[in-house]
């Protein structure tokens, strides 16, 4: 049995649930609106009013329903990896700029690398690996150990706001380029992975690359400086004492 099965049966449950509440509620009160609206005095404007009402609602209704679907999918694809594939499993959140560099790496006549919202990665002895899909995940790009050149940590401005991103650089058919992967907090009410966790997650990828090399009698690449982490109580402390 797929162990996301439950998930989506649940999140199904629920979507028909709400569906069939809002559709009920407003074929109850139908009647009662049909003999109270001709009582109301004549508003300019009003059936304007009413007709951007329903159509904000139905809007806000199917962007909840879409929501919905997008976290099954990421649920069914994330627990179809865990029971299937061995190695580090990883949350991703797709930008523009690391779609657009992953396709700068496909040869020409190649498949276009296509990203969910939230894809996933896999980490093992073999490299790194790009998943998209739902319960049947479909692989969109690996990159074996041999052509990753660093590892790194830096930052980028996405919507408006400063992310910790996991810059990859790779070499593939006579292309070098930094891939910037910004990693997804998977914590309720969060967004992009920061702090500890998210340079744990480095370290961990540095050492698997640094690892594999070495198992193929490849010198690994410089070690370099170690990543800072300052927990949260120094950083306000020293903000204090500026």
């Amino acid at each position: 049995m797929n162990p996301a099965a439950p998930h989506r049966a649940l999140l199904t449950v629920l979507v028909a649930l709400t569906a069939s509440a809002v559709i009920a509620a407003l074929v109850a009160v139908s009647p009662q609106l049909d003999r109270l609206m001709p009582q109301l005095p004549p508003v300019p404007g009003t059936q304007a009013g009413l007709a951007f009402a329903a159509v904000s609602f139905a809007a806000l209704t199917i962007w909840a329903l879409v929501r919905l679907g997008r976290v099954a999918r990421t649920r069914a694809r994330r627990a179809a990896l865990a029971s299937a594939v061995r190695g580090e499993l990883s949350c991703g959140i797709r930008t523009r700029l690391l779609v657009q560099r992953l396709n700068e790496l496909v040869p020409d006549g190649g498949h276009p690398v296509r990203l969910g919202g939230r894809y996933s990665m896999i980490v093992d002895e073999l490299g790194v690996a790009f998943w998209t899909g739902g319960s049947r995940p479909r692989r969109a790009i690996q990159f074996p150990w041999r052509e990753v050149r660093n590892i790194r940590s830096d930052s980028m401005v996405v919507g408006g706001s400063v992310v910790s991103v996991l810059e990859l650089r790779v070499r593939r058919g006579g292309v070098s380029i930094e891939l910037p992967i910004v990693l997804n907090d998977r914590r309720t009410g969060r967004y992009a992975l920061t702090d500890a966790r998210f340079f744990a997650v480095v370290r961990s990828w540095k050492a698997k690359h640094r690892a594999a090399l070495a198992s193929e009698g490849i010198e690994p690449p410089p070690l370099t400086a170690p990543i800072p982490i300052v927990p949260p109580q120094l950083a306000g402390a020293g903000g204090r004492g500026r």
